[in-house]
């Protein structure tokens, strides 16, 4: 027994020495490259080479730095120097849902499959990183990002990134988080500075990023166009180094946005490692190319500080295999695998926004044909708009969708409204001008459809042009018409049901008040049009809820309501502070057309026995929070269970309300769960200007459970020492 202690103490003693021998050897190898490197060749690989390519070393076995855009999918490979195509019959990629989707579904196990598929796919592709993903805060209904982010809440959405960014770097890729920070709108997105106090960008645009920093351990982050408080995001000492790198402990590279860069010695100095750009394409000219080797010469720079440059870099590359002894991963490309993984957050994403009479599900057994009416039917999103796309070989919309999954059932197609853009005088074919004048003859053919036909089907929204990259949408109305057609549409057949394809909020009051259906799906991806067929015909149960707030007017919204979107023509101010979202509705007591974390089913969902495991708590506990959840109703499904929390009585400003717990449950007809959620006592934690840090403010606290921010279901209280 001694010697087998003994053998086993020096062979732990070994492994030891041997584990601390490879973590110096792996500094030292990288501080070995930096040593062996010219000044030229260390700050080469601190600037693009491509549009989507920055430089290695060869001679010493460094490669390029590949990246691709990412947010909706690998995007299709490009030429060096060009945005054309390059031409490739091997870049078909995934058409992943976008971030609205993915959201909507509140399944984090959904968010870690989707993001392993999406980063397969990329190494694949031999990328190194993937610009994904984007998780900028929704402040306004207007955003004309508003489709590729995740929520207007900073707690769902940092719940979010966390697989995310886990699952896409378990592929050795590397997650590039953007757009680092509070970039909030695309309207002088380039120029606009943004002005809000301390504990607003604490609590609110923020702790997404620092989850996937600290939590996700997030190789990269892109910093923003705009400016904060002065400075460019891409030599923002405040934002780069003492947040990013100094309090969060970031150990990876920082990248710019594509032109985001505005000079050489203070993006050197103030936290950017390599610069990306778009429409000068001689390299030497960059801020970080010659210029920047010309500050090193000068005494401007000090070397050291491209030595450090180079070190985030290479850290990142040997965590993916990119460069050391270990291969990397192959990845897959456009699976079957992946493909159901796309099917699966479509068809967990879709909401259900109003069901009187029962109107849907869907009968099949009892529809000999259906009209199917609407530009989005038939229309593809994938490669729209300006900004990134993807290159697909699959995306069944829902006219593919029904034709195939109904063959037996006549379809009367009418395209009903189709895209009108007013003129302008802009070069350009993105952000043009909506027409909202809807075409008669359209129409009629639309309404002749409808009366052929046992049901109507109308599918409307916008598109990825009307919802676009470096433009702001003006308004929430819906485009070309369509309130007109769906009028006609409904008059002239009764059983009506309307599917809403959009990223971001419209005005859908007068369809809401015209028809008995109403779903609303997502840019939802290469199997959208199969979910959304799934979930008319009650092949699958909706599950989703809105990631945001959909207000009855626009001035009912923070942002808009304070007069501070987008601000201009140099400054914004986020007038509104912490209450964004349906903290402003809740707390100012304003009516949401629909609140954020709605969403209806086919069978109905009762809440009780709502407790906490202690009446009292200390700041370092857990709060253990279990409730009773039944489906009461006659179809299997699943139910999103939302818990906010409130302080009656704050000394501090506070909203009425804030998610701080969410869980997502599979309930059979007639089935009772026990579910138990928790909450760290740190989740109540405000931000303290004063004392720069986190602070839990004592006293009684209410618990909420419910099925939305408006529709509390049971309440319980609890104190915090």
């Amino acid at each position: 027994m001694r010697n087998f202690l003994l053998a086993s103490l020096m062979g732990l003693m070994l492994s030891c020495t041997s584990a601390q021998t490879d973590e110096n050897s792996d500094k030292s190898n990288i501080d070995e490259l930096i040593s062996q490197m010219t000044l030229e060749e260390k700050v080469h690989m601190l600037h693009g080479k491509g549009k989507f390519t920055s430089a290695g070393v060869a001679r010493l076995g460094i490669p390029d730095l590949k990246s691709a855009d990412g947010p909706l999918g690998v995007r299709e490979e490009i030429q060096n120097d060009s945005w054309a195509p390059a031409g490739w019959d091997n870049d078909f990629a995934t058409f992943f849902p976008a971030g609205g989707g993915l959201s909507s579904t509140w399944n984090l196990d959904l968010v870690r499959r989707y993001s392993i598929a999406m980063g397969e796919e990329a190494r694949a592709r031999e990328k190194h990183v993937l610009l994904a993903p984007a998780v900028n805060l929704i402040r306004s209904p207007l955003g004309g990002r508003n489709f590729e982010y995740f929520t207007e809440d900073p707690f769902l959405n940092k719940k979010l990134v966390v697989p995310f960014v886990q699952g896409l770097q378990a592929n050795d890729v590397a997650s590039c988080v953007k757009h680092y920070a509070i970039n909030n709108q695309e309207t002088l997105r380039g120029s606009i500075d943004v002005q809000a106090d301390e504990r607003t960008i604490r609590e609110m645009y923020l702790p997404v990023f620092e989850a996937a920093v600290k939590e996700g351990n997030a190789y990269s982050v892109m910093s923003a166009y705009n400016r904060f408080r002065g400075a460019y995001l891409s030599e923002n000492d405040y934002m780069l180094n003492t947040i990013l790198r100094d309090e969060w402990g970031f150990k990876g590279f920082v990248m710019s946005d594509w032109g985001a860069v505005h000079s050489t010695k203070e993006s050197a100095l103030y936290g950017l490692d390599i610069e990306m750009g778009t429409e000068i394409d001689n390299y030497d000219d960059w801020f970080f190319s010659e210029a920047l080797i010309a500050a090193v010469r000068n005494g401007e720079v000090s070397e050291s500080v491209i030595d450090q440059k180079v070190k985030n870099i290479l850290y990142v590359m040997e965590k993916i295999h990119a460069i050391g002894s270990e291969p990397q991963a192959k990845g897959t490309l456009n699976t079957p695998e992946h493909l159901q993984v796309a099917y699966d957050v479509a068809a967990e994403s879709v909401v259900l926004l109003k069901n009187d009479n029962n109107a849907l599900p869907l009968k099949s057994s009892e529809i000999r044909s259906i009209a199917v009416i609407g530009d989005n039917a038939k229309r593809k999103h994938a490669n729209q708009g300006f900004g990134a796309g993807v290159k697909t070989r699959t995306e069944v919309t829902p006219y593919d969708a029904l034709v195939a999954h109904y063959p037996d059932m006549k379809v009367n197609y009418a395209l009903g409204y189709k895209e009108q853009y007013l003129k302008n005088n802009l070069n350009r074919s993105w952000g043009l001008p909506v027409d909202y004048v809807p075409n008669e003859q359209l129409v009629a053919e639309a309404v002749a459809a409808a009366k052929a036909s046992d049901v109507a089907v109308v599918f409307a929204g916008s598109n990825r042009l009307v919802e676009t990259e470096a433009e702001d949408r003006k308004g929430l109305r819906l485009p070309f018409g369509q309130e007109a057609l769906i009028k006609a549409v409904k008059a002239a057949n009764p059983n009506t049901i309307v599917v809403i394809i959009a990223g971001s909020p419209h005005d859908l009051s007068e369809i809401d008040a015209t028809v008995d259906g109403l779903l609303w799906s997502w840019f939802n991806g290469s199997r959208a049009g199969d979910a959304i067929v799934d979930v008319l015909f009650g092949e699958v149960n909706p599950s989703g809820k809105l990631p945001v707030t959909f207000p009855k007017k626009l001035e009912d919204s923070p942002a808009h309501a304070t007069n501070s979107f987008p601000g201009g023509p140099d400054v914004v101010i986020y007038e509104e502070g912490i209450l964004v979202g349906y903290r402003w509705f809740d707390t100012q007591n304003i009516e949401p057309f629909y609140p954020f974390g709605y969403g209806l089913s086919y069978t109905s969902y009762e809440y009780s026995d709502l407790s906490t495991d202690k009446s009292s708590y200390n700041a370092g506990d857990i709060i253990k929070v279990s409730l009773k959840v039944k489906n009461a109703g006659a179809v299997d499904g699943k139910e999103i269970i939302q818990l906010y929390t409130s302080k009656p009585g704050s000394d501090i400003q506070r909203a009425t309300r804030e998610l701080k717990g969410f869980g997502k449950v599979a309930l059979k007809a007639g089935e009772e769960k026990l579910v138990t959620l928790e909450i760290p006592v740190k989740e109540l934690a405000y931000y303290d200007v004063e004392a720069k840090g986190w602070s839990v403010e004592p006293g009684t606290y209410d618990l909420s459970s419910g099925a939305s921010s408006r529709d509390l279901r049971g309440k319980v209280s609890f104190s915090v020492k």
